[in-house]
């Protein structure tokens, strides 16, 4: 199973990194047509809109068409039961929010390397404050990054810790995070209006996640090199609350993965 096939270049690799994607992609599209038997199944966590239009490199397949000839599509799997988070009034009373806050959530998942973003995003909360009435700022270090490394600002919420973040994110008004799929996704699907900021040399990120939250028409892309403050400050006063008339994502990707691994087993 996977949610993206072929590895791409970043510009800033030049000749030589487009040459060693191709060459990996052109190993594995080798090694799968040799030992087609080592497979039962291969499964997408989309549907082919979601791949890129790109090739593997040149003088190698379409990636869309490979993908279509040698997986098949399950849809997105969402990682939680978005039902109970249908009813947001309620599930924001019961995580302590209350009805007047602006609720902006800033989070980078479980590694440090979203440390520089937190401290950008934090530099940029006075003045987000100033713009936003009753902004209300939560930001999730998370377990990689020790939280007395943050600047502090009243109004600020530091968090080292979330349970169910997901919950959380499904009742914000504005998310800022990393370009990371799963997070995105479930902003994406919990309709809610977030800004991502991709690893600059990540080419999933960069490509991958960005193609599928274009087709979705979800998230507003930032460049975390030529972001400021103030870009920043003004981009949550614009996003923050703003109607999220996305793409829907299915619900049923988990059931239709499951049933096809059943049928190998």
């Amino acid at each position: 199973m996977t949610d993206f096939v072929g590895w791409l270049p970043m510009p800033s690799g030049g000749e030589a990194e487009a040459r060693l994607t191709a060459d990996y992609n052109a190993e594995m599209i080798e090694q799968r047509a040799r030992f087609r038997r080592i497979r039962d199944r291969s499964i997408f966590v989309g549907d082919p809109d979601d791949i890129v239009p790109d090739t593997f490199g040149e003088g190698l397949p379409a990636i869309r068409s490979w993908t279509q000839d040698n997986f098949d599509f399950s849809g997105y799997v969402t990682g939680f039961d978005p039902s109970p988070t249908a009813d947001r009034d309620a599930m924001r009373t019961e995580l302590g929010y209350r009805p007047d806050e602006q609720v902006c959530l800033v989070t980078v998942g479980g590694t440090a390397v979203g440390e520089s973003l937190l401290h950008k995003v934090i530099a940029a909360y006075p003045e987000a404050a100033e713009r936003v009435d009753g902004l209300r700022t939560v930001v999730v270090a998370g377990p990689r990054i020790d939280v007395a490394s943050l600047p502090v600002h009243k109004g600020l919420e530091i968090r080292g810790y979330v349970p169910e973040l997901y919950k959380h994110l499904a009742v914000c008004d504005l998310a800022v995070v990393q370009g990371g799929l799963t997070t995105c996704m479930e902003l994406t699907a919990g309709r809610r209006p977030f800004l991502y900021f991709p690893l600059a040399h990540h080419f999933e990120q960069n490509f991958h996640v960005r193609h599928r939250l274009d087709r979705h028409g979800a998230g507003r892309h930032m460049d975390y090199a030529t972001a400021t403050s103030e870009d920043i400050a003004m981009a949550i006063e614009k996003e923050i609350g703003a109607p999220a008339d996305y793409r829907p994502v299915e619900t049923d990707g988990a059931a239709r993965a499951a049933a096809m691994i059943a049928e190998v087993l």
